[in-house]
């Protein structure tokens, strides 16, 4: 199985090996739209692959902060208490590019710019851009794509 984002849709499909419609969420990607460099707020394009799950049987909501649970649950109140906070919540996909000088090494490494497939809160608005990077998603459907991908899954971002 493989997936395919669409920017311009703002949606994430899960396809089998055989090009079957799996599953299709709707995703919140970068205000700044797209792009591959360091520090450049945007979602990296290209082929990618799941590198890591982080999170398996964390409860939804758990927030983490660097690829850590923090012992925290987002609620409304804790939304307001920190309402500057890039909210990580419930699991991580963590991507790596692999396209060499596109996505993969140097200035342009999906990795090491830490973009993940992440939970979001609900309260997020979902089919419009809104993340610093990040494709984000609701809670229950990021945990059915984690637990329904392995690591090494391929990834296509794309903006049509």
């Amino acid at each position: 199985m493989y997936i395919e984002i669409s920017i311009q849709r703002q949606t994430l499909t899960l396809l089998s090996d055989h090009h079957e419609l799996l599953a299709q969420y709707p995703i919140s990607t970068a205000a700044n739209g797209v792009g591959c460099e360091k520090d450049s707020g945007c979602t990296p394009l290209g082929e990618h692959i799941i590198r890591a799950k982080i999170g398996e049987g964390a409860p939804a909501n758990t927030v983490f902060v660097g690829r850590r649970p923090t012992g925290e649950i987002c609620t409304p109140d804790l939304m307001a208490a920190f309402p500057n906070r890039d909210w990580i919540l419930t699991r991580i996909l963590w991507l790596s590019g692999k396209e060499v000088g596109k996505n993969r090494l140097g200035n342009v490494d999906t990795m090491q710019r830490y973009i993940y497939i992440h939970g979001t809160p609900d309260s997020t608005d979902m089919g419009q851009v809104g993340s610093h990077g990040c494709v984000r998603m609701r809670n229950a459907d990021i945990i059915q794509l984690f637990d329904t991908v392995p690591v090494g899954t391929q990834v296509l971002i794309q903006e049509a």
